[in-house]
């Protein structure tokens, strides 16, 4: 009995004790009892930010990565964005059939009278000095009778006509106004697809906008809009209103100006093309110191090789251009050049197509001599012209 005892008192403490034992576990140490291995580590972002995102390029996973915000290249260039507004004083003629002197018999002639009009419109422009010049689009201000720019920090002041070239769709104008500010100018030559862009202007005309995106092809051309072409093609949205604008880069200096869109809707596709600060730039130049732009010209219509016609003509290649024009007693007639013939070099330079060979000559001073080679009915030639200065406007290619 006593040893019956004894087992009971020994048991009853070891079962309390085990209770005692879980309890404390499921109380105090809960985790001891979950059968999953795995610790899952999380990072909570603070309920409250004690300081802004940093803006500077960083480091992840081995890989360079931009900044969180490019606010501080807007801030840099967008004082030097200004919106364009002109105006054109246009006449509106009358319908043919109120000129009829049976309707005038009737009514006279108070239907038949021309009205004038003022049409107006929108664009963007940059400005490049402290002295008042302002880089836009020729098409921004083409036949404008009054120019007035807006400054982003909310001046206005009236704008006067430095030049133009309608060949590259640029223009110069200049403000009278004091403490201006200026844009940084970039370097497009070492621009690389994917670099980021930013492009400041006025679309619509709802105020100065900022649109981001990157490089998504450089010199592009062949695209019919301007006679000499090498646009930068960027996807950040660019709409009516923004040509005449500002593409920056990362660091907010200007590496384009923001020229035309490829639209079927008229809105931003995501496909737009801005002309090169340097090709600008030197455009810029020109007209600033001589009220237009000097290039060569020889007076001839090139176009490029396709495989037929290089097989036609019994080349390996397509590199070269068709000569499929001579402007009678134009420097190239002068020299002997003759419409069927390929120019394959300039200059011993080679040239691969009818837009390099348009850079070569225009790139040349009015009055330089400059050898031309290629084939002429299957046997080699060679020819001497000299270039005079292209006419403003040449319907003509090169």
């Amino acid at each position: 009995m006593a040893i019956r005892k004894s087992l009971f008192f020994i048991l009853q403490t070891v079962v309390v004790g085990l209770a005692a034992a879980f309890i404390y576990v499921l109380l105090v140490q809960p985790d001891l009892l979950r059968t999953d291995g795995t610790v899952v580590e999380v990072t909570e972002t603070p309920g409250q930010e004690t300081e802004a995102p940093s803006t500077r390029p960083g480091v992840f996973d081995g890989m360079s990565v931009g900044p969180v915000s490019y606010a501080d290249a807007v801030q840099r260039a967008a004082p030097a964005v200004v919106n364009i507004h002109t105006a054109k004083i246009i006449t509106r003629r009358a319908h043919p059939l109120l000129e009829d002197p049976i309707f005038k018999h009737f009514f006279g002639d108070r239907f038949s009278r021309s009205r004038r009009e003022v049409q107006t419109s929108l664009g963007s422009g940059v400005l490049i000095s402290k002295q008042g010049y302002v880089l836009t689009n020729n098409h921004v201000i083409d036949g404008a009778d009054e120019i007035q720019v807006l400054l982003a920090d909310g001046r206005s002041a009236q704008a006067t006509v430095v030049g133009t070239d309608a060949d590259t769709d640029l223009a110069v104008l200049n403000i009278d106004t004091q403490n201006l500010p200026a844009i940084v100018i970039g370097n497009s030559k070492h621009l690389r697809v994917g670099d980021v862009t930013l492009a400041i202007g006025n679309p619509f005309g709802v105020g100065q906008t900022v649109t981001f995106g990157i490089i998504s092809a450089t010199g592009r051309d062949h695209l019919g809009i301007n006679a000499f072409e090498e646009f930068i093609q960027t996807d950040a949205a660019i709409n009516p209103g923004n040509s005449g604008g500002a593409l920056i880069n990362a660091s907010g200096e200007l590496i384009g100006i923001n020229s035309a869109i490829y639209s079927r809707s008229g809105g931003s596709q995501g496909i737009g093309f801005a002309i090169p600060i340097n090709l600008a730039k030197g455009v810029m130049t020109q007209i600033i110191e001589k009220g237009h732009v000097v290039r060569g010209w020889l007076g001839i219509e090139a176009q490029d090789l396709t495989a037929a016609l290089a097989d036609s003509f019994g080349l390996s290649d397509t590199k070269g251009v068709l000569i499929s024009g001579v402007l009678r007693n134009g420097p190239a007639d002068d020299a002997g050049l003759l419409p069927g013939d390929v120019v394959t070099r300039i200059n011993n330079t080679p040239i691969a197509d009818a837009s390099e060979a348009m850079k070569v000559i225009s790139a040349q001073q009015p009055d330089t001599l400059i050898e031309l080679g290629g084939i002429r009915k299957g046997e080699a030639f060679t020819v001497r012209a000299r270039v005079i200065q292209r006419p403003p406007q040449s319907a003509v290619n090169s």
